[in-house]
């Protein structure tokens, strides 16, 4: 079964999106800080992370440049989610390491295209 991580200190947030991909058939993992999802992400080895942007104690950006100098998890996917939608902060996503990037709020057939992309890439 695939595994997401997903990083969202919204609580509310993280609870819909969480159920709406359990019942897609992924199992989903859960962190609420930039900090946690470092460690969750060593621990879990997850096919993919939903990395929120605006989290406290690290931000999205810091974790996910971590993630990516670190050889055990550099390979994992992460979409970037964020409220914020012009080209800089797509480009501001991309720049910190993730490989992709959608929008708040959550249109889930668009981010479970992106998700699937994705998972594909590294299938093949």
């Amino acid at each position: 079964m695939t595994v997401i991580l997903l990083v969202e200190d919204n609580e509310l947030n993280r609870d819909m999106l969480s159920r709406r991909l359990t019942r897609k058939g992924f199992t989903v993992e859960i962190a609420c800080d930039g900090a946690a999802a470092i460690e969750r992400a060593n621990e879990l080895r997850p096919d993919l992370i939903l990395m929120d942007i605006g989290l406290p104690v690290m931000d999205g950006f810091d974790a996910t440049r971590k993630l990516k100098d670190d050889p055990q998890t550099q390979s994992i996917p992460v979409i970037a989610l964020t409220a914020h939608a012009m080209m800089q902060d797509r480009e501001a996503c991309l720049g910190a390491g993730c490989d992709d990037f959608d929008t708040k709020p959550i249109e889930l057939p668009r981010l479970l295209e992106k998700i699937n992309s994705l998972l594909s890439k590294g299938a093949s």
